[in-house]
């Protein structure tokens, strides 16, 4: 039970040497692992399972986003459970949902069903996020140790992105599609054993309530903007219930930012959006995951349904873009204690950008060897600046908003990730060929690309320097 008197550990101290021993690194990656791993590996199964489970493309796309709008709208969420009650205790319950839930996707019979368990995926996946930051903050607390686990976090991601198209493509022309969610079930247990084991119990905060309206407001704004995105191209960008619903969007934003200068335990303190560091950081995340998830989910369904790929020749002519990340953040990681983190953030933007311009200057059908090229860039690129992000804005935050501080930085990477899908997919549906979406949508993704880059001259502090 909690006692009221401060901030309290729900039992004692098991931690086998945290900031020393690699096991909370190990066991913190596994959960986020496994969270990145349903975002690319869904990818290049969802032509498949639309056409098992009779979904349309407007379908296809809520399969992907289903997911990402539920991990976004609940992050703060998460952030504040796990500053609430302990980011250990947090952490291991959305292992435990996400886990259950990847087998319910598994076992669906209906697009609908399927839609209904990856929303409940990306509850878990809330979860899991934000505790996964906030629990390497307080296992590293050297500056050096943790911008090495930092960078190895972010190698994860791109490990796990790398695998996903593979093993995507490979479970489905082997055993099936069930299998990229029932893959989920050792990775679970595997992780929550090793949370238990050998991560330190986190301090709560019993006096800090949660904003249920805030809340609420952040999640129809979310969701209100995925649904404008995935019908515009169906239904038209000027039509009257796009219209409403991205006025409806709007409004609901309004309202978040409203109750939060009004409340007085507010989700997330409107203060800390006065930190250029952390509220440019987070933008940038919002932005190169627009650009890079939007390139991704797109290029699956170009090989796929227009030239006529399986979903393994798919994975692997997703291979160079994705392979890219697996040693981007580790070596942006290293670098960054010689030289700070905003050349790299910069650098790493300006790769993107050039990367999906190449792409849309490729011409209609180009040789897939002249998009080998351009995927790299925009894999590298990506990874390249995720660690720089995310130590800025973690290092912008107070250690008592630690949990906030990271559900802010990956709710707006996971609202970039479902409007990148969500926009991607209409532009494909309204164009008047698939490839002219798709150079469309490459197009958009370079501006994006680049638009982070200038964030970063302003936002990213310099080395040793504070913004």
């Amino acid at each position: 039970m909690v006692r009221a008197g401060g901030p309290q550990a729900d039992r004692p101290d098991r931690s086998a040497g945290p900031g020393r021993s690699p096991a909370p690194l190990l066991a913190v990656c596994a959960g986020y692992f496994m969270v990145i791993l349903d975002v690319t590996v869904i990818n290049v199964a969802v032509p498949v399972v639309g056409r098992e489970l009779s979904a349309s493309l407007t379908g296809i796309q809520w399969i992907t986003d289903g997911y990402t709008l539920v991990f976004a709208g609940l992050l703060l969420t998460g952030g504040a459970l796990g500053d609430r009650l302990g980011n250990r205790r947090i952490f291991c319950t959305g292992v435990v949902v996400f886990t259950v839930a990847s087998a319910g996707c598994g076992l669906a019979r209906s697009a609908g069903f399927l839609v209904a368990a990856r929303l409940c995926e990306g509850l878990g996946a809330a979860l899991i996020v934000p505790g996964s930051l906030a629990l390497l903050q307080q296992a590293y607390p050297s500056p050096a140790a943790r911008s090495r686990a930092f960078g190895l976090w972010g190698s994860m991601a791109g490990i796990a992105a790398s695998a996903g198209p593979l093993l995507g493509g490979l479970l489905v022309t082997t055993v099936g599609w069930r299998w990229v969610f029932f893959i989920n079930l050792p990775v679970g247990c595997v992780c929550l054993l090793l949370t238990l084991r050998h991560v330190a119990v986190s301090d709560r905060r019993p006096d800090r309530p949660l904003d249920w309206p805030a809340q609420c407001a952040l999640i129809a704004a979310v969701a209100l903007l995925t649904a404008v995105l995935n019908e515009a191209g169906r239904r038209g960008w000027t039509a009257p219930l796009i219209l409403t619903g991205a006025g409806l969007c709007l409004l609901a934003a309004a309202g978040f930012v409203l109750r939060e200068r009004l409340a007085r335990t507010p989700v997330l303190p409107l203060r800390l959006l006065r930190s250029r560091s952390m509220s440019g950081a987070a933008a940038i995340g919002l932005l190169f995951n627009f650009a890079f998830y939007g390139m991704i989910f797109t290029a699956s369904l170009y090989f796929q349904h227009h030239r006529g790929l399986t979903a393994l020749r798919t994975g692997l002519a997703l291979f160079p873009a994705v392979a890219m990340t697996m040693f981007a953040s580790v070596l942006s990681g290293r670098l960054a204690r010689r030289t700070g983190h905003r050349p790299l953030v910069v650098t790493g933007m300006l790769l993107g950008s050039a990367g999906l311009a190449g792409w849309a200057a490729a011409g209609q059908d180009p040789d897939y060897v002249l998009l080998v090229a351009p995927m790299m860039a925009a894999g590298f690129g990506t990874s390249f600046a995720l660690t720089g992000s995310t130590a800025t804005v973690m290092s912008a935050a107070p250690d008592t908003y630690a949990g906030t501080a990271s559900a802010l930085f990956n709710t707006t990477r996971q609202i970039g990730s479902a409007a990148g899908v969500a926009l991607g997919g209409s532009l494909l549906a309204g164009a008047a060929t698939f490839p002219t979406g798709l150079r469309l949508g490459m197009a958009i993704g370079a501006t994006a690309y680049l638009t982070a880059a200038a964030l970063a001259l302003f936002c990213v502090p310099r080395k040793g320097g504070h913004a």
